[in-house]
Formats: structure tokens, C-alpha cells, sequence
């Protein structure tokens, strides 16, 4: 079984560029799959047989089980444990909208973190943070990661201070021409938040309501049971009984 070839996933690649090669109309370009350049320069492999993932790490027997040899090992860069870092102190910030466009994919290329936090064409955010850390873990004589941290996260308090400021600058002097502004996401969550406790508070209350009526009920019929006890002939029920008792057979 293992010496068996399989030919057909190569043929994947071959297929397509017999077909992008012999068009219709010769004129009209053609746009290439975004998996062909990858299939080109590593073919799908022929034989049957799971190869062995490549390592980047040396593994650890005692920890790694035989079962999940062929599975691929985790790529960790030095970066995700400073964004842990910041997001944990700073959950809040990924709430805020984040740009991912890119002009031509080597924008990170033109940032030069030696000169602060604002970048050209690059909002602020934690990866700004993270990545003003990093240069200066490696640039910066005598500082650690945690010096680099500290520094860093209050250059990023001064911007979004700084950002804060100029929006409600902004907003004053815009409604000072009468420009009108409606309810902020905060305002809109606490009155959400405020309806939806009027709710609990009518749910809260019948369930209440149902609970005491319930344990009222239950005790509604112990006073006239005593009275009816007080009436009871006793003299009259030993007779019936007595009518009703079985004679004993000699």
C-alpha cells in the first residue's frame, strides 16, 4: 500500500494551465487561482505515505504522544505573548474597529517604529504597541520587556488621551453651528441594559407572587380540619363500625 503512486492531485496544476494557456479569447487575461503559484513551487505528493512534518522545535517524548507524531507543531512567535499581554490589560480595546486593508502587502515595510506609535496609513491600536515593544527589546540598550511595556503603554495612554480630547473638541464646536448628535453607543447600552431589568423586575415579582400563593394554599384548609376534628361524633362512628365489623366463625 505504501509503495502505490497517486498521479491525480499533480494533475490538479497541470489541468489548470492547459486551460489558462488554450482560452477562448486569446485577448481577455485570465486571473490565476490564489493557490496556484503555491501548487507550483510545492507539488502535492504522490505516494500514500503521511511524510513527517517538518520541526521547529526539538520535541519533548515525555510530553508529545506517538499518536500526534505527524501532526504539524504549533508556530509561536515572540509577538503573541506581548499581544496576550496587552489584551488582558486592555480587553476593551478589541472592541474598536480595526483596518486590514493593505495597499500592496508590504505596508509593515515602511513603518518605522524608532519614531513612535503613529505610523503612516496605520490607525492606533495593540498591535502598534506590541510592535513599538518589540523594536525596543532589540534597539534599546539596558531595557527589558517589561521596561519596554511600561514605556510604551503610556506613550499609547497620551495618544488616546490626545484622541479624546480632539473628539469632543470636535463635537462642541460642531454643535455650536447646530449640528445635532443622537445617543452614544454607552447611552444606548445602559438604556438597553435598564429596559431589560424592568423585565427581570415584573418576572422576578409574579414569580413571587405564584410562590406565596402557593405556600398560602397549603395551609388555607388547617384551620377548618381542626373544626371538623372538634365535631366529630365519636359515639356515632364506633356504632357504624361496629354494624360493619365481620362475625367470627365458631
Amino acid at each position: 500500500m505504501g509503495g502505490q503512486r497517486q498521479v491525480l492531485p499533480g494533475k490538479v496544476y497541470q489541468t489548470v494551465t492547459t486551460l489558462m494557456n488554450h482560452r477562448i479569447w486569446p485577448t481577455v487575461k485570465v486571473q490565476q487561482p490564489v493557490w496556484y503559484k503555491v501548487v507550483e513551487s510545492i507539488p502535492p505528493a504522490e505516494m500514500l505515505i503521511r511524510p513527517f512534518p517538518p520541526q521547529h522545535k526539538k520535541p519533548n517524548p515525555r510530553t508529545r504522544r506517538p499518536s500526534r507524531l505527524f501532526q504539524p507543531q504549533q508556530l509561536v512567535y515572540e509577538e503573541d505573548e506581548l499581544r496576550r499581554t496587552f489584551y488582558r490589560d486592555h480587553p476593551w480595546e478589541l472592541a474598536r474597529p480595526r483596518m486590514i486593508i493593505e495597499m500592496d502587502g508590504k505596508d509593515a515595510q515602511r513603518y518605522d517604529w524608532s519614531k513612535g506609535l503613529i505610523q503612516p496609513g496605520m490607525p492606533l491600536c495593540g498591535e502598534s504597541v506590541v510592535q513599538r515593544q518589540m523594536w525596543m527589546m532589540y534597539n534599546v540598550p539596558g531595557v527589558t520587556k517589561e521596561q519596554a511595556y511600561d514605556i510604551v503603554r503610556r506613550e499609547f495612554y497620551a495618544l488616546r488621551q490626545e484622541e479624546e480630547v480632539e473628539r469632543r473638541i470636535a463635537k462642541e464646536e460642531a454643535q455650536m453651528v447646530g449640528a445635532y448628535f443622537g445617543k452614544n453607543f454607552l447611552q444606548v447600552g445602559i438604556e438597553l441594559e435598564d429596559a431589560q431589568y424592568e423585565r427581570w423586575k415584573k418576572w422576578a415579582g409574579k414569580q413571587i407572587s405564584a410562590v406565596q400563593t402557593e405556600q398560602s394554599q397549603a395551609y388555607t384548609t388547617f384551620g377548618d380540619e381542626e373544626a371538623d376534628v372538634e365535631n366529630v361524633d365519636f359515639e356515632e362512628m364506633m356504632e357504624e363500625l361496629a354494624a360493619e365489623e365481620v362475625p367470627v366463625r365458631k
